[in-house]
């Protein structure tokens, strides 16, 4: 097929597709390089249960997870585009192979035979993988619980209709450490946000002491996630906790004097105001005290009190603006998972391998993260998106050359990052 356009300088332009071995997706090679320094598809694979017969297969556990992994990270969010991709001689050169990668059809088999064991396997593989990138103990962690919608659109197992969000859909529970992903768990719509969020806490504390007896923890999330058993397992074993609480009528009486001083103020002077403070409160079920942060904030569209409950120490200032409102940062996070890595994308009918779909999105982001973590730290794209990174270092053009003792792609001379892409090559290398 031939592509006509028009003239250009009295030369006709013309477009075909018989270019040979040339991909689009150069920058799979990072992501060879970055799997290769995490170790991450092989301590995946060695997970997996292989009911396989042996004899017959073709490809192994491995080489399905990094064909998987590194086609989300490349932007192919599901699997329609693996009949063609599975030809791409730069991809195969990622997962390690130099003949035809697994279709569609055989990926597919590949995610329906998952189960609940190997969701807790994989999320095993993906703390200690977080744990592996210390050198040294960490002082002070601080693990981000949120809850987002996952709308499907079939009648997929553990479909709900959910009120808030106004379609059908799954709600997943996603647990980051900064930037690094800890866990992202399935759950049905039909339940308390918060559901297992104060099992998921206890099993990671566990975890993480262990890799590091004194490190100071701190619990933070938004007040979907405020419950007093939660936080009364926390005081028990020291752990910190700064998470948002919904207003009520008591919390509001209790504020009132800093509420009415921000809006005197706010007439007085026409500006914004936020005024801090901090009090005892006690909600019927908890059986003691905690410590409230209110914000008292008046603006012109009137009053907006909020509060939190903590057992830090410190300004009630601070412990909102710095401590607080940082978890806003894991919902950046959170998109560039459901929708820079397609994590939305659970359209399988049983449950289990829809939990294994959100389970490689979230390894082809941690594939992606480790890469401006490790690679781009100190560059123009040190705080870059997915989105980004993949628009400017994965979909690359190059012409791929093979022969029986070398595979060599050639670039494209004018490619405007070349000396980043270069540099981000070196710095992934495993020595």
């Amino acid at each position: 097929m031939i592509i006509k356009y028009s003239w250009c300088r009295k030369r006709k332009v013309e477009a075909d597709f018989s270019g040979g071995a040339v991909t689009s997706d150069a920058g799979a090679l990072l992501l060879r390089e970055a799997d290769r320094r995490l170790g991450l598809s092989k301590a995946v694979a060695r997970e997996l249960p292989d009911i396989r017969r042996q004899k017959s297969c073709e490809h192994s556990l491995s080489e399905l997870v990094r064909q998987r992994i590194f086609s989300i990270a490349l932007g192919y969010e599901d699997l329609n585009d693996q009949e063609t991709l599975r030809k791409d001689p730069c991809i195969q050169t990622a997962v390690g192979r130099d003949a035809e990668l697994a279709s569609a059809s055989t990926l597919c088999r590949f995610e329906n035979r998952m189960d609940k064991s190997v969701a807790w396997l994989v999320h095993k593989v993906m703390v200690e993988q977080f744990i592996a990138f210390f050198d040294t103990p960490p002082k002070e962690l601080i693990l981000d619980f949120d809850a987002t919608d996952d709308r499907v659109h079939g009648e997929q197992e553990g479909r709900f209709f959910h009120g808030f969000y106004n379609h059908y859909c799954f709600l997943p529970l996603y647990v980051f450490c900064g930037e690094q992903l800890l866990v992202s768990y399935l759950r049905p719509s039909n339940q308390d946000g918060a559901k297992h969020s104060g099992a998921i806490l206890r099993l990671l504390v566990a975890r993480l002491r262990r890799a590091w007896p004194g490190v100071k923890i701190i619990f933070r999330a938004d007040s979907g996630f405020c419950r007093w058993r939660t936080l009364a397992w926390c005081e028990r074993n020291d752990v910190n906790y700064v998470v948002g609480i919904a207003k009520n009528q008591r919390l509001i009486d209790a504020g009132s004097l800093l509420i009415a001083s921000a809006e005197r103020q706010f007439i007085e002077t026409k500006e914004k105001q936020r005024l801090f403070s901090s009090f005892q409160y006690a909600a019927a079920t908890w059986g003691r005290t905690r410590k409230i942060v209110i914000k008292a904030e008046h603006n012109n569209y009137g009053s907006n009190p909020r509060f939190i409950v903590t057992n830090l120490k410190g300004g009630s200032q601070r412990l909102y603006d710095k401590l607080y409102c940082a978890r806003g940062e894991m919902e950046n996070r959170i998109k560039e998972c459901q929708l820079q890595m397609f994590a939305d994308r659970t359209s399988c009918h049983k449950w289990w391998p829809n939990q294994f779909r959100l389970l490689l999105s979230s390894l082809a982001y941690m594939l992606v993260e480790s890469i401006r973590r490790l690679g781009l730290a100190g560059t123009e794209l040190a705080r870059a998106q997915v989105q980004t990174i993949r628009l400017k270092l994965f979909k690359i053009g190059a012409v791929v050359l093979l022969n029986t003792k070398r595979i060599r792609l050639k670039m494209s001379s004018y490619y405007p990052y070349k000396e980043l892409f270069a540099q981000v090559a070196v710095r992934l290398r495993v020595t």
